[in-house]
């Protein structure tokens, strides 16, 4: 019997030009993605509440920034309205609030206070981005030292409750 000689196969060749195109251009996307989903998480730390100090006492050492739909008031110590902001153009004035929290904060300090915490009282009528914002105003401040911005501390212990709603 006659064997039939087979022609010599090559390797095929793979040819990944497109694959290598299509991870030049999905890869850099990716990417990017990943920076814009970015997810921020902003911690609470309550203020520690002494055990040899009775709840009067507690209330009249406590700062407060109460946060309703038209305006926001420092309170110190907790009930005596310090300083009002009302709404500037329909947004809250955090730089003026901000300027006002370090002048308490260094009013604290003067006094060989070192108040670390602060009680936002919120209304439900605030949407959430302002919470945060005001969250973010009373934590810290950015200030220039050594020829080089770092934020410095003003009150990030932070506790929520709810704002007084006046009777009419």
């Amino acid at each position: 019997m006659f064997r039939r000689k087979l022609p010599n196969r090559q390797d095929a060749e793979l040819d990944i030009t497109s694959f290598m195109s299509l991870m030049i251009v999905l890869v850099p996307v990716l990417l990017m993605m990943m920076v814009f989903s970015h997810i921020t998480v902003m911690q609470l730390k309550l203020p520690p509440l002494l055990a040899n100090q009775s709840a009067e006492q507690l209330k009249e050492k406590e700062l407060q920034l109460e946060v309703t739909n038209d305006a926001m008031t420092i309170y110190y110590p907790a009930g005596s309205p310090l300083k009002q902001f009302a709404k500037q153009d329909e947004t809250y004035p955090f730089d003026q609030v901000q300027l006002a929290l370090k002048d308490v904060k260094n009013l604290l300090l003067e006094k060989g206070v070192d108040k670390k915490d602060i009680t936002l009282l919120i209304a439900e009528d605030v949407d959430y981005q302002t919470l945060i914002t005001t969250m973010e105003t009373v934590r810290s401040y950015q200030a220039v030292v050594v020829a080089s911005v770092v934020d410095a501390e003003l009150f990030p212990d932070i506790a929520l409750d709810d704002a007084l709603v006046e009777a009419l």
